[in-house]
């Protein structure tokens, strides 16, 4: 009998913390039953007259005059790594959203030698930066991923936490990207300019808002060495994933 009270006073708290966060899928993704954001960090996208194609120069104008977020604490946002800080900004066209990326680093973690042209698989276990973006934040569990190394290999995949596997590396969003390495000053950027139209949206508008999430993977050795850093912070204690989208924040695109 006390053995069963026991396994009752245990099975209750799990059983209420998976109605409230869900049950990890797939891949270490954590859905939320009720599709509610527990985030409302948001960013501004400024609005960019005329377009350009990306070539990893952040020194223009444009950018000089860009809002820019800072983060530079780990993905559940409690410890801080000011060797590996980010600053990320964000243009829009009605055709394109840019980001661009700033990031200090210690030592560079890439595959190296390979080639950039084609798209790399688990690009995640090397240093890389990550946008998740859900234009249409009423779908919830469905979005879109863009990786960015410092060598300019990519990945973009879209993502439905609905499915097995949830993450879909034969879609293609003929994104653009350009990335520079300064060895002096111990920093890389990239640059990014995405077709909104590959996720379903006919043209961004002023006042439009999207929910996001922004990510940084940085450092040598294996997982228990490498930083993961996240903008809007995850849940402390149920996963570690970045597949969280109840913690996405906002972007809001003004003129």
């Amino acid at each position: 009998m006390r053995d069963v009270v026991r396994y009752q006073l245990l099975i209750v708290p799990l059983l209420l913390l998976a109605s409230t966060y869900g049950l990890p899928g797939k891949g270490g993704a954590l859905v939320a039953e009720n599709n509610q954001y527990i985030r409302n960090l948001a960013m501004t996208s400024k609005f960019l007259a005329v377009g350009f194609a990306p070539d990893g120069d952040l020194s223009k104008k444009v950018w000089q005059d860009a809002p820019r977020i800072t983060f530079d604490h780990d993905r559940f946002g409690l410890t801080h790594f000011p060797d590996s800080e980010v600053q990320v900004a964000s243009l829009w066209t009605p055709a394109y959203v840019y980001f661009a990326y700033w990031c200090k680093y210690r030592s560079l973690n890439i595959y190296a030698g390979e080639d950039t042209a084609k798209e790399r698989w688990e690009l995640w276990n090397r240093d890389v930066v990550e946008a998740f973006i859900n234009p249409q934040p009423e779908r919830f569990p469905h979005y879109y991923e863009f990786e960015v190394a410092p060598n300019n290999q990519w990945i973009d995949l879209e993502i439905d936490l609905t499915k097995t596997p949830f993450n879909d590396a034969g879609w293609d969003s003929h994104f653009e990207h350009a990335t520079k390495v300064d060895p002096e000053h111990k920093l890389w950027t990239v640059e990014m300019r995405i077709p909104v139209r590959s996720m379903n949206v006919d043209a961004i508008h002023a006042g439009d808002e999207w929910r996001l999430n922004l990510y940084r993977a940085d450092g040598p050795g294996d997982d228990t060495q490498r930083r993961f850093m996240s903008w809007s912070a995850l849940p402390a204690g149920h996963n570690k994933s970045f597949h969280q989208p109840a913690s996405f924040g906002i972007i809001k695109f003004v003129k």
